[in-house]
């Protein structure tokens, strides 16, 4: 008896949305091979053709599963979930069958099953460190916005915070600011509450122990062997190791970290809060522009004119090596932030939108009244602010905003990407803040959680 005929809708087409399109899609063609329509998945790729109608054994779409694990042309990735027999028998028999495809139909990247991941990095462990964070704020007899230092546990690393004060000011830029984008309007009043802001980006001496480890990892971070009962700092997720020092060779000891996703950013935010007892997170992108410009509302912080930037910040036309520097070289901004502009770019927590200060003029149209911060709903884009050693002065501006890019990781060798490091984002770090309110446990939750890990 024939086994019954393959139904590509059925049969194949959640095998290759599941397994497939999120790395041979339109925006990111691994071997330049995109396979979300039949036509594509036909002339695409640098060894099309990929798929040969009746012919599997011709056709990379299948040979490829059947090479050794161990081989690094095996598909899927060998660090990703493998096919079962059954669908690799589905595919096989798919294609001796002519590859029926119709020309309509367009595949997209799917999910793949949440399943049981063992993670403890979750709700219930932010519930720990809220309550520790609340118990030490108890202990304190009273609350003064003053500048401190303080020291990372685990690795003794010393970081400066600067108390910044709440207020008032005008978001985004006017009409008339030389290099203004339309992404910087229309100009908002913003209300912005206390809270302390590193004195310097964040630098690789204070990054580096949280992320490179001696503990086996999964892809998502967390640890293959743990116990309920470790240290919350110690059952949070951090990075796999990168597959090349992440410096580029630009330096390490006092200069800024780079090249890490904003996923990434968030969860050095709350390793360090589970260490310290303070709560720590990446700025909302008002409290970023709020801080640049310390009370001013200028287009640099000490007026119009670029001409004073050498003074204050490395960027494309004084970084004479086209590399990042260290830290705390160039005069700080009125209120003692250095690097503010240039020197690398910082990640801010919002979710990125061409049209963001409309929806803030008008907070009730999309229903969130009261909002502080624009929660993600995509991996991409995302907000990055201040300028790099890498751009011009227009973009060292106090209100110039960058949105993030699938293309900044591009580099990255593995399959699927990493969702810890930017390879190409060599001009990308980020700095802390810590809020004087201490906010509620789901607050803290979508703050080192927010965005799309899996992509």
């Amino acid at each position: 008896m024939n086994a019954k005929e393959i139904d590509f809708m059925i049969d194949v087409k959640p095998i290759f949305e599941v397994h497939c399109v999120s790395c041979h899609n339109p925006q990111n063609a691994e071997g330049n091979w995109d396979m979300s329509t039949r036509m594509s998945a036909l002339e695409t790729g640098d060894n099309a053709p990929n798929l040969v109608p009746n012919a599997p054994d011709q056709s990379p779409i299948y040979q490829l599963l059947m090479v050794p694990e161990d081989d690094d042309r095996h598909m899927p990735p060998k660090q990703s979930e493998a096919l079962s027999d059954l669908q690799i028998g589905a595919i096989r028999q798919w294609v001796e069958e002519g590859a029926k495809w119709p020309d309509d139909v367009r595949l997209v990247a799917l999910p793949k099953a949440s399943g049981t991941t063992n993670n403890p990095d979750n709700k219930e462990l932010v519930a720990k460190i809220h309550a520790m964070i609340v118990e030490k704020a108890r202990q304190t007899t009273s609350e003064k916005m003053v500048s401190y230092d303080s020291q990372i546990p685990k690795s003794g690393v010393t970081f400066s915070m600067i108390a910044i004060p709440g207020g008032e000011f005008l978001m985004g830029s006017p009409e008339d600011e030389a290099g203004r984008k339309e992404d910087e309007g229309p100009r908002i009043k913003r209300t912005i509450q206390p809270f302390w802001m590193g004195k310097f980006e964040v630098t690789w001496d204070e990054y580096e122990p949280f992320q490179l480890t001696q503990e086996a990892r999964n892809k998502d971070g967390s640890r293959k062997a743990w116990s309920a009962t470790d240290q919350a700092s110690e059952l949070i997720s951090q990075p796999t190791p990168p597959y090349q020092p992440m410096d580029f060779g630009m330096g390490r000891k006092g200069f800024p970290a780079i090249c890490m996703t904003q996923h990434a950013a968030n969860k050095y935010c709350q390793w360090l809060s589970a260490q310290t007892g303070y709560f720590y997170r990446l700025p909302t992108e008002a409290e970023w522009e709020y801080a640049a410009r310390a009370g001013t509302d200028t287009a640099y912080f000490w007026g119009n004119d670029p001409k004073l930037l050498d003074e204050y910040a490395w960027y494309y036309d004084n970084s004479n090596t086209y590399q990042y520097s260290r830290v705390g070289m160039k005069k700080p901004n009125p209120w003692g932030l250095h690097d503010i502009y240039g020197n690398i770019r910082e990640w801010c927590l919002d979710q990125y939108s061409p049209n963001a200060y409309q929806g803030w003029s008008n907070p009730s149209a999309d229903g969130a009244t009261g909002r502080t911060w624009q929660k993600s709903t995509t991996p991409y884009p995302h907000v990055a602010r201040g300028g790099s050693y890498d751009d011009d002065p227009e973009d060292c501006r106090s209100a110039a905003r960058k949105a993030s890019d699938a293309s900044w990781k591009q580099q990255d060798p593995q399959l699927p990407k990493s969702i810890w490091y930017l390879t190409d984002a060599t001009w990308l770090g980020f700095r802390i803040v810590r809020p004087l309110e201490i906010p509620s446990v789901d607050e803290m939750y979508d703050a080192w959680n927010n965005g799309v890990a899996n992509e």
